[in-house]
């Protein structure tokens, strides 16, 4: 005996409404989220309080250059014979990208291998000690690759710099105007890239280890390889946390000071011949400058600090605004 449609119709108006359920939060759940919530805010408060606080600081380098501040090459916060202080942070903050772009250049290869060796191919009695050892690394203080990188990597990296200076001068940030190939950006970058190593290999292990058991099995089950695997399914899963680990080497790369500072001869050549002898970032320049200048120059210093901090800002909204439109999961197609 069928129903009609009618009379299923009519069975279910006669159906019940379904009764709202409501959560009673109890007094440690209401203690709980509100403190998470005053944390949460604290964070945001603390973050517009540096910017306030570089700008006011920073204001009279603003006052005192204009837009030049953004544009001018030079910095000199002291009046001259010449004529009145004109700074600005234009090649520095050219520099910053130019040594950040280095690095990842340099650490994304060796952190993309790592982590997959890592999660995928390393037997059981590797993955556990080198998981340690990359966390280590990451504890090491920046001086420590400063110093490495000053007396050990430059005098090895000069001949590596002299060839591409020779036989790729054509590309326009591997020529150069001087023989002197220590104490350059390509060798900060570098150090800088070996630095961000550990921290993109250890988040971009953890996110390829999540990747989902049943697509890994099915895959294999249709005959994929482990290439393919890694291929199709956890490379497209940790598509987004990638991105993010990748995003999060960067601002380390453009906030880094001290090994930036004892490897890079600080001055205002073009920034974008990468191989010749000095460079500046905003990072190392905040810090060979910190105590020269004047109450001027310390204004200066505070105005490329927020520049800096706006800068780096800018990249981690544009690193959350991808890692949102990634749909890491979505993608994986077997």
């Amino acid at each position: 005996m069928s129903i009609t449609e009618t009379e299923a119709l009519s069975a279910a108006d006669e159906l019940p409404a379904p009764r709202p359920v409501a959560t009673q939060l109890s007094g440690a759940d209401r203690l709980f989220r509100g403190g998470a919530k005053a944390v949460g805010l604290s964070t945001l408060v603390v973050l517009v309080l540096i910017g306030v606080f570089l700008l006011i600081k920073g204001y009279p380098a603003f006052r005192s250059q204009g837009v030049g501040f953004l544009t001018n090459t030079g910095f000199q916060t002291q009046p001259t014979a010449h004529g009145p202080p004109v700074f600005g942070v234009r090649i520095a903050l050219i520099g910053t990208v130019m040594v950040a772009l280095i690095a990842l250049v340099v650490a994304l290869p060796i952190s993309l291998g790592s982590a997959l060796f890592i999660s995928e191919y390393a037997p059981a009695w590797v993955k556990s000690p080198a998981t340690a050892l990359v966390d280590l690394l990451a504890a090491v203080p920046s001086v420590i690759y400063g110093l490495w990188g000053f007396v050990f990597l430059s005098g090895h990296m000069t001949g590596l710099a002299r060839w591409l200076s020779v036989h790729l001068a054509f590309i326009p940030v591997f020529h150069t105007t001087t023989p002197l190939y220590t104490s350059s950006q390509f060798i900060a970058g570098t150090v800088v890239g070996f630095m961000i190593v550990p921290i993109i290999t250890s988040i971009a292990r953890e996110v390829f280890s999540l990747a989902p058991l049943a697509e890994r099995e099915a895959a294999m089950a249709l005959g994929a390889s482990r290439a393919t695997v890694i291929r199709r399914v956890v490379l497209p899963f940790g598509r987004g946390g990638l991105v993010g680990a990748v995003m999060l080497g960067l601002g380390r790369a453009m906030g880094e000071t001290i090994a930036v500072a004892i490897i890079l001869s600080l001055s205002f050549t073009n920034p974008f011949h990468i191989l010749q002898v000095g460079g500046s970032t905003i990072a190392s320049l905040i810090a060979i400058r910190a105590e020269s200048g004047g109450s001027l120059g310390l204004a200066a210093l505070m105005a490329a600090g927020l520049v800096l901090f706006l800068f780096t800002l800018l990249v981690n909204v544009a690193a959350s605004w991808i890692v949102n439109r990634s749909r890491s999961a979505a993608a994986v197609e077997l």
